[in-house]
């Protein structure tokens, strides 16, 4: 009888053991729940565990992204070049702040932003570039980083993949002017949902405090209001000298994230493995490519994305997913290039072919499940279970 997992297998999944329950614990037996001690003590964790000054955890990544946008300035009449393989809250942060997003292709073999298309993007309006390290494996940063610095353009890393990742034997969070990360439940490591800006510059770190908190100024030293010098200028005294949002995270998700901090490496090394199981036991398939990682860098495996031989094969992709999905596989495709979303291609009239390289991988494209808890057994079913339905499938 054709193998099927019951109960089904998920394509991410946390990890969560008693330390991070105890973490949780100690913070609600504490006086602050939020805006407490835990929260600058995951910050502090974060920043030197990938190599960078200053460090700004906020309430998810989406919050991480969109307080980096404010931060580098975007806004009406700006415009930043973002990658259209990529989830929605990349080009959503940049929207939101008013500025236009420019829509690049991807890099065959790392499918995160191709360098070679973003020059020609460049104009006197372009404010940001957000390169997105995709699955896990970081971008072409230096060339990347080339054209950034050539123009001044401020580089914001969507690394909410990424987190333990390497690149050139730099780690991810410290290549860009601002890297933001995730820590939902299916990334490297979790605080059930939040997020965080890395960068080395104490402005753009300062800025994004601010953004987090209301626009609320409480150091004197940056106040400009003539008031504060009045007798009524007393302890309570802050200003708002910009808009800003509440995107405040809790000691309670800290705490987590700080507990699962420590599991990190053995996160990552346990994704890495898998995947190398997978790789392997897909090695003569010809009906499958697998996901490569160049020499000069690691990836934090946050996907593992096979792509399927469409020409070899009698059926579509989705009634492969679907044969996968009743067997118990809970695949995923990641993800639809936003350019072909509605929202987009109203707004900037585009269309199938403006992006082939993207469009072509999403065509083609499956995510297995891959996560820490998985077993090499799950492995092997997940191989079992996906090599029987291509053959069913094949032409």
């Amino acid at each position: 009888m054709p193998k099927t997992r019951i109960p089904p297998l998920p394509y991410g999944h946390q990890s969560v053991d008693d330390q991070d329950v105890a973490a949780v614990e100690s913070v609600l037996r504490d006086d602050w729940i939020t805006q407490g001690p835990r929260i600058p003590a995951f910050e502090a964790a974060v920043a030197e565990r990938v190599g960078v000054g200053h460090a700004v955890a906020v309430s998810s990544g989406t919050a991480a992204l969109h307080s980096a946008c404010l931060a580098a300035e975007l806004k009406d009449g700006t415009k930043a070049i973002v990658p259209t393989l990529t989830f929605g809250a990349t080009a959503a942060a940049v929207r939101l702040t008013g500025a236009e997003v420019q829509f690049a292709d991807i890099d065959s073999e790392t499918l995160g932003l191709s360098a070679q298309t973003v020059e020609p993007l460049v104009t006197q309006e372009t404010k940001a570039v957000i390169p997105v390290d995709f699955a896990g494996q970081p971008c072409d940063w230096d060339d990347l980083s080339e054209i950034t610095s050539k123009h001044g353009i401020t580089s914001i890393a969507d690394a909410a993949h990424a987190l333990g990742a390497t690149y050139m034997a730099r780690n991810v969070g410290s290549l860009a002017d601002m890297t933001c990360f995730s820590f939902h439940p299916v990334k490297a490591i979790t605080s059930a949902e939040g997020g965080m800006v890395l960068t080395d510059a104490e402005s753009l770190a300062g800025r994004l405090r601010e953004v987090r908190n209301h626009g609320i100024v409480r150091d004197a030293a940056n106040h400009s209001s003539p008031d504060k010098k009045s007798e009524d200028a007393g302890p309570w005294y802050y200003e708002i000298q910009d808009i800003g949002l509440n995107y405040r995270i809790s000691d309670i998700h800290c705490a987590l994230g700080l507990s699962q901090l420590n599991k990190l490496d053995i996160f990552t090394n346990k994704r890495s493995a898998l995947a190398d199981r997978y790789t392997a036991a897909f090695a003569d398939s010809e009906l499958i490519d697998t996901p490569n990682v160049k020499a000069d860098r690691s990836s934090a495996w946050h996907l593992y994305v096979i792509r399927l031989k469409l020409k070899a094969l009698s059926w579509s992709r989705r009634q492969v997913f679907e044969a996968l999905r009743d067997r118990g596989l809970g695949v995923q495709v990641h993800y639809m290039p936003l350019h072909l979303h509605p929202y987009y291609r109203l707004r900037y009239g585009h269309e199938r072919g403006d992006f082939p390289i993207a469009e072509a991988y999403y065509d083609a494209a499956l995510t297995l499940p891959l996560f820490p808890a998985m077993t090499e057994r799950d492995i092997d079913d997940v191989v079992e279970i996906v090599m029987d339905v291509l053959g069913a499938a094949r032409r």
